[in-house]
């Protein structure tokens, strides 16, 4: 290689529109490739540091770590493949940060448009959530409430419908929707309180996985009445909801049988303000509320109820 071709660390670091400091930096971590050295002992540097040197500067301005510039430029017979991975994992991180962000921007303009008198309440509540917000709180309070030894799966399948996700981009309502349901969830129980109710005991931990997994099945068929506001009635929905409790207690569908399930939903407490504030978190701002596992609960409840009153 010509003597010309030879820079010193100024040089290099002129041609490639760097500080000094800079290529000393990645030199040290042996990131740069020296060439020779000087008869004083100082770097010298060829085209590969250069070409090299640009690589580094065009990963790091996007955002890639140290430690992902470093495997990059070390894998020589797989650059390719570990460039792709780095890339797809910053992606993710800067999801996870653009999501962060977003929600700090609606909790802001959710205390900066508040009444002042509300503003210490909200500020507590949201000061309890994490940002971005997680979902393990509800998760935690579900399972306490769910039987215990009930199955993985059924426990898995009803989460899925009972834990609303927080939306990536959400509005301020959404935010304190979340804050609230997250207060509510965390909150110590009243003493004596059981979670479940008694409707819900009387199978034991494997009729609750019969129950739980009809369940879900019945408020995906209610799902489709209660986005087009359909008035309650009896069907496929109401059957499949019946047809779960009397699994769960080894009855069959009768019409005694929907008499007496009535009476007993009646008799238990709901979580009605829970599904509420689920349905605020999962509803686009301006969109039709989208049906809950509560929603979709009362509407069944109210099918049985004409149901019954009908055949009398």
């Amino acid at each position: 290689m010509p003597d010309e071709q030879f820079w010193s660390i100024g040089e290099l670091a002129e041609r490639a529109g760097a500080t000094v400091k800079t290529v000393r930096f990645y030199s040290d971590r042996g990131l740069l490739p020296e060439s020779a050295r000087s008869g004083g002992g100082h770097r010298r540097y060829g085209p590969q540091a250069l070409e090299r040197l640009r690589l580094i500067r065009s990963l790091r301005a996007l955002d890639l770590s140290l430690a992902q510039v470093q495997r990059v430029v070390e894998d020589a017979g797989g650059a390719d493949r570990v460039l792709e991975d780095a890339v797809a994992s910053r992606l993710r991180e800067l999801g996870r940060e653009m999501k962060a962000m977003r929600w700090r921007e609606a909790a802001l303009r959710l205390v900066g448009e508040c009444p002042p008198a509300e503003r210490a309440d909200r500020l507590r509540l949201l000061g309890a959530v994490s940002t971005p917000p997680s979902t393990a709180p509800l998760a935690r309070f579900w399972r306490g409430w769910l039987p215990p030894r009930m199955p993985a799966r059924a426990t898995a399948a009803f989460l899925e419908v009972a834990v609303p996700e927080p939306p990536d981009e959400p509005s301020p309502d959404q935010v304190l929707a979340f804050a609230r349901l997250h207060a509510m969830t965390t909150a110590p129980c009243p003493a004596g309180r059981r979670p479940q109710p008694d409707v819900h005991r009387v199978g034991g931990a494997d009729g609750a996985s019969l129950l739980y997994a009809g369940l879900v099945e019945a408020f995906d068929l209610a799902g489709p009445h209660l986005r087009r506001a359909r008035d309650p009635y009896p069907g496929e929905a109401l059957d499949a909801y019946v047809a779960a409790y009397a699994s769960a207690y080894g009855s069959r569908d009768t019409r005694t049988f929907r008499r007496l399930l009535a009476t007993r939903l009646a008799a238990e407490p709901r979580l009605d303000r829970y599904w509420e504030l689920t349905a605020v978190v999962r509803t686009p701002p301006s969109g039709v509320p989208e049906p809950t596992p509560g929603t979709a609960d009362d509407w069944l409840r109210r099918a049985l109820q004409r149901d019954n009153a009908a055949a009398a």
